[in-house]
């Protein structure tokens, strides 16, 4: 989250025996010895993006979880992805998410922990009314996440995660990927590595006549997942990606007349180390604009010098900069932009956020604002708002963690991972209405209709129909999510829920 103050639920922020991730932990009734027995569950969160610091034993119903802190900086405790395996069929549990750093939380309007599981490898939400968000007197009063699960197959590992993981090897692979196809208009390049060496990445996305030192260009500069947990900002950077690389007729245009330079990861050893919004040494990347350390913020120091060349580059017309971010407590997609005293840019930045909103059902002009606070002063929006050409916009771009509302419906609509590539598709096909493409746009022939044709397939169709009926051939179907599978929860009726009880002993409100 950018644009949002952090709000600590506990005054110390620490959390006694919280110091990594656990490992293959089995978590074992009081005065037992042995080896686990089935039911006993294991825990574990060493792997890439993992994040479960701690285990507690209440009963054999009910757990206590710990939000491992960001590396070296115990303030940050809001991302969790964990497995848990060795359970039994039909087994009913309550987890308890007890140290979260922040009070308000979509999870107060309806939104709930993702879980997959080895047969069912599509991320799904747990159902809104098995989660309950509330202070809780039992944790100094912090904020506790209690939901209820039942484990339906004993064979499976299943796994919970805040939000939709996207890990740097993700990336990693996602960008070889492009790389191999070879196409013209697309390269990547290293533009540093991290304090662990891990490649920090910048695409071009061009024509190559655009790539004429002697020509002046229109660059667009977008970078993503400075804080690591908001992995919803890849997904819509790579919404953007894929949009630009395709053969889309809106994508040819915008590559005959614009440079698009992307950063899709800025923090990546926070993303691998399965932090909410820090790096690896602690620091809160996006508060560090003004004076990166070359040895400290790598990342950020090369990306900051690569900004300055291109303003300072007679040859290059900077026109936008923005920052891929996700929100917390807020719902849809929507923009912050810079507060200026010249009227005329203040207004001319507005531009852009309604053009969006046009272009995108899931985009709020409502939550769209400009603001200069000084909190934000060294966030990238606000630094480079202030160092840049005044030509160059410069927003941060926001989208829900959980879900939005469109102009037609009020009902909430959680985000998929679709989702917010489609946002990001959204952006990238805004451009061409800004500058004025739209009438590049070659339009797609007409087909003619051949009427006989049309006739001949109905009567084909029907004969179809009429011999199935003759055969007397019916067939059964099911509803089933794309792997023919679904948990059981997922049936339907309140009598079908393998999940049907309360959280009675814990305070709601």
């Amino acid at each position: 989250m950018a644009d949002k103050k952090i709000d600590s639920g506990s005054d110390d922020g620490s959390d006694e025996g919280v110091v990594g991730n656990v490992n293959k932990f089995a978590v074992v009734p009081p005065g037992f010895s042995g080896r686990p027995k089935k039911g006993h569950l294991i825990f574990d969160a060493c792997f890439e993006c993992g994040n479960l610091g701690r285990v507690d034993y209440i009963t054999e119903y009910e757990y206590d979880l710990f939000i491992r802190p960001d590396t070296c900086n115990p303030r940050f405790r809001v991302w969790f992805n964990f497995t848990v395996e060795n359970v039994k069929q039909d087994q009913r549990i309550i987890f308890n998410i007890v140290n979260f750093s922040k009070t308000k939380s979509l999870y107060r309007e309806g939104m709930s922990p993702l879980v997959k599981s080895t047969t069912r490898p599509r991320w799904q939400r747990i159902p809104a009314k098995n989660v309950y968000y509330y202070r809780c007197p039992d944790h100094r009063k912090n904020y506790v996440l209690s939901f209820a699960f039942a484990f339906d197959r004993e064979d499976d590992v299943y796994q919970f995660s805040y939000c939709f993981p996207y890990s740097y090897t993700r990336q990693q692979t996602y960008l070889d990927t492009l790389e191999k196809r070879d196409t013209d208009y697309f390269t990547r390049e290293l533009l540093c590595l991290s304090v662990q060496q891990r490649r920090l990445d910048l695409l071009t996305i061009t024509s190559p006549d655009n790539l004429d030192p002697e020509i002046v260009k229109r660059v667009i500069f977008i970078t993503a997942r400075v804080h690591p947990g908001e992995t919803p900002a890849s997904f819509v950077c790579q919404g953007i990606i894929d949009f630009l690389v395709s053969n889309h007729p809106i994508a040819k245009v915008l590559r005959d007349h614009i440079v698009f330079k992307i950063i899709p990861m800025l923090n990546p050893d926070g993303v691998y180390l399965g932090n909410y919004r820090c790096s690896l040494m602690g620091f809160d990347l996006n508060r560090h604009w003004q004076e990166p350390s070359p040895w400290a913020h790598p990342t950020l120091h090369a990306t900051k010098q690569m900004l300055v060349e291109l303003d300072s580059d007679p040859k290059s017309d900077l026109d936008f900069y923005i920052d891929v971010h996700a929100h917390s407590t807020l719902m849809n997609g929507f923009m912050y932009g810079n507060v200026y005293d010249d009227m005329e840019r203040y207004e001319r930045q507005a531009i852009f956020p309604k053009l969006l909103c046009a272009n995108a059902d899931d985009f709020s002009m409502g939550n769209t604002s400009f603001n200069r606070d000084a909190v934000k002063a060294g966030t990238a929006r606000r630094f480079l708002g202030g160092i840049l050409d005044e030509s160059s916009h410069c927003y941060t771009l926001e989208v829900s963690f959980f879900c939005y509302t469109t102009s037609t419906t009020s009902a909430l609509l959680p985000y998929t991972e679709e989702g917010y590539m489609k946002l990001g598709r959204n952006l990238a096909k805004t451009f061409l209405d800004y500058y004025k493409l739209t009438s590049l746009i070659t339009p797609k022939p007409t087909a003619s209709i051949n009427m006989q044709q049309v006739k001949d397939k109905i009567q084909q169709r029907r004969r179809e129909q009429s011999q199935e009926n003759f055969r007397g051939s019916h067939q059964s179907s099911m509803s089933m999510d794309g792997n023919g599978r679904n948990y059981s929860w997922q049936k339907g009726s309140d009598s079908d829920s393998t999940i049907h009880f309360r959280l009675q002993h814990r305070e709601k409100r």
